[in-house]
């Protein structure tokens, strides 16, 4: 499946007292990638949740390798790593741009997200979302 990349700017308001991305910022940066992933697709949230269906995150593991910084310009991928009837595997990794010209590794992320019913209760993915996740 192919990755989807989203920008990020670090203004002051992301970072903490001595000027470096407050760890939690992350993970929203991961959710707006995942939510411009979708709509990229043709995907909207909010027509979904008029539909009775919502994808919510059931897990988070991160791994914090460098610090990012006041006025960094970096990237989040979204990469689907699985697919289940109900559950989403999906892999984030954000970047920034090296003094050397390559990519830098700041965070690898993997989030499962469950399709649910606005009940609460767990559903099948859509068919027509996992066609459009699939490249069909």
């Amino acid at each position: 499946m192919t990755q989807f990349d989203w920008p990020v700017r670090i203004y002051i308001e992301d970072t903490d007292a001595g000027g470096i991305v407050y760890y939690a910022n992350y993970l929203r940066y991961t959710e707006r990638a995942r939510t411009e992933w979708l709509r990229a697709m043709g995907i909207s949230q909010e027509l979904l949740r008029e539909q009775g269906i919502l994808f919510v995150v059931t897990s988070v593991e991160a791994k914090y390798r460098k610090p990012a910084r006041l006025d960094d310009e970096l990237n989040v991928s979204v990469q689907v790593d699985s697919i289940g009837k109900a559950r989403l595997g999906i892999r984030h990794q954000v970047t920034r741009m090296a003094e050397s010209g390559q990519p830098e590794l700041l965070v690898d992320a993997g989030v499962t997200i469950a399709c649910m019913s606005t009940a609460g209760k767990a559903m099948a993915i859509p068919k027509q979302i996992l066609e459009n996740i699939q490249g069909k």
